[in-house]
């Protein structure tokens, strides 16, 4: 039995909460609600007459799926960030934040949660993440990512 590779299983939680904030924000043009309108309406304009909150987080869906899945041109560009397990601990957390105010992404804000615990589990390990996505690293690598 191998080992498990906690960077990877924590790719494919986020990978599947960026796809359900993309279809919340998305659900949300058409049927605008905060989570938080049973305790007060002043959010309320976040969401209507204009779609602020609703595209914020269609933004942040769309940024995480190309950050996780990755796509080429991400990774050519921002290797550092592609391998950056730091920067995820920063910007999922904000991510999660965003969903949770707004009624339909409140499911992919608790996968995010999940995701960063994951992360920081992988991170407190000394997991690193790979140069090329979606490969193991190779036996006796050191915790900075030399092969």
């Amino acid at each position: 039995m191998g080992k498990l590779i906690k960077n990877h299983w924590a790719r494919l939680i986020v990978l599947t909460a960026a796809v359900y904030q993309v279809a919340a924000a998305l659900e949300g043009f058409f049927w605008p609600k905060i989570f938080w309108d049973f305790l007060t309406k002043n959010l309320d304009g976040a969401v209507k007459p204009f779609p602020i909150l609703q595209i914020i987080n269609l933004l942040m869906g769309v940024f995480c799926f190309a950050w996780e899945w990755p796509l080429y041109p991400v990774v050519k560009m921002l290797p550092g960030l592609h391998r950056s397990m730091e920067a995820r601990l920063v910007v999922y957390p904000l991510c999660s934040l965003a969903g949770v105010i707004m009624y339909q992404s409140t499911n992919s804000a608790l996968y995010y949660l999940i995701g960063v615990g994951i992360y920081f589990w992988a991170f407190s390990e000394g997991e690193t993440v790979c140069a090329e996505p979606w490969t193991v690293p190779k036996r006796g690598a050191s915790r900075l990512g030399k092969v």
